[in-house]
């Protein structure tokens, strides 16, 4: 009995922390991607505004995908710098970064400027892509601001990784990422799959 009251309160509770953050991350219910299960087929649009498809690098390299709330937001900052900063060890090992969230190509365009990121980021406007693997996506608009400039959104996507191996199958899946370790955290398992 004890245990169910702890578990109702901290359900309760999680439920007022969403409440609190103005709308609630809500996970297809229908979609639960697992380790081991082929790597979502998906489209979408990288940070020069051209389309870009998952079966044209899916199976070629160890791709890292990883699912982030917003460009110009202190976490996400930081996490995008990580995999900059880690990018020679990873791309050394044939292993490719792809940053999503919900912010356009145009914001990701600046962000990639502003941060000197090497890697693509993929604008998942709709949260689409993020459905595809079961990560939560809130359709609550937002903006972001660096220097003089204000980027509007049409949402935002909860922080999950995932790494898919050569084989097109998920290797990893990371549902309670910390932003700055991120690159870290997966390198050695990353490194592991390309031997």
């Amino acid at each position: 009995m004890r245990i169910a009251a702890r578990v109702g309160l901290a359900v309760w509770g999680l439920g007022l922390l969403a409440g609190s953050m103005g709308g609630a991350f809500a996970a297809d219910d229908k979609v639960d991607v697992k380790v081991g299960d082929p790597a979502p087929v998906f489209t979408s649009t990288d940070d020069q505004g051209k389309p870009w498809k998952s079966t044209d690098h899916v199976g070629k390299k160890v791709l890292v995908i990883y699912f982030y709330p917003a460009d110009f937001t202190g976490g996400c900052t930081s996490q995008a710098c990580g995999f900059r900063d880690d990018e020679k060890k990873l791309a050394d090992k044939g292993i490719e970064v792809i940053g999503v969230s919900a912010d356009s190509a145009k914001t990701h365009e600046a962000f990639k400027k502003a941060h000197k990121l090497p890697f693509t980021l993929l604008a998942d406007t709709q949260g689409e892509v993020a459905k595809k693997f079961g990560v939560p996506y809130n359709a609550k608009p937002g903006t972001a601001k660096f220097k003089d400039q204000v980027f509007e959104r049409n949402g935002s996507i909860q922080r999950w990784t995932f790494v898919i191996g050569k084989d097109g199958k998920i290797a990893l899946k990371n549902t309670q990422v910390k932003a700055a370790a991120d690159s870290k955290n997966i390198l050695d398992l990353a490194e592991k799959l390309t031997k």
